[in-house]
């Protein structure tokens, strides 16, 4: 099992910046992806970043050019490092892990607990 922890979220104004920091523990060894993923209110949860274990990165279109995702592998941490900052950006991030073995019956994944982003106009 692993177990994912958040951090960083709060309260912000437009134009700001945060960085979420997601600290994995468990079985770590386990770990390929990681990402982040948002979910606001009366909206369905969506993919905002996410980085394979070898650095290759994916981001959602409304983040892109604003949002950086990092991750050290070292200390089984992702990061998310979010600059100018929106109002449409408030919502509860969530932290993501799986183990890569997508359309396998192996296949698992992993969540945290989220964390809140509040941009205020």
């Amino acid at each position: 099992q692993v177990q994912l922890v958040e951090s960083g979220g709060g309260l912000v104004q437009a134009g700001g910046s945060l960085r979420l920091s997601c600290a994995a523990s468990g079985s770590t060894f386990s770990i390929s992806d990681m990402g982040w993923y948002r979910q606001a209110p009366g909206k369905q949860r969506e993919l905002v970043a996410s980085i394979s274990h070898g650095g290759t990165t994916n981001y959602a279109g409304s983040v892109k050019g604003r949002f950086t995702i990092s991750r050290d592998n070292a200390k089984n941490t992702v990061y998310l490092q979010m600059n100018s900052l929106k109002p449409d950006d408030t919502a509860v991030y969530y932290c993501h892990a799986n183990n890569g073995a997508a359309l396998t019956p192996f296949y698992r994944d992993y969540w945290g607990q989220g964390t809140q982003v509040t941009v205020s106009s």
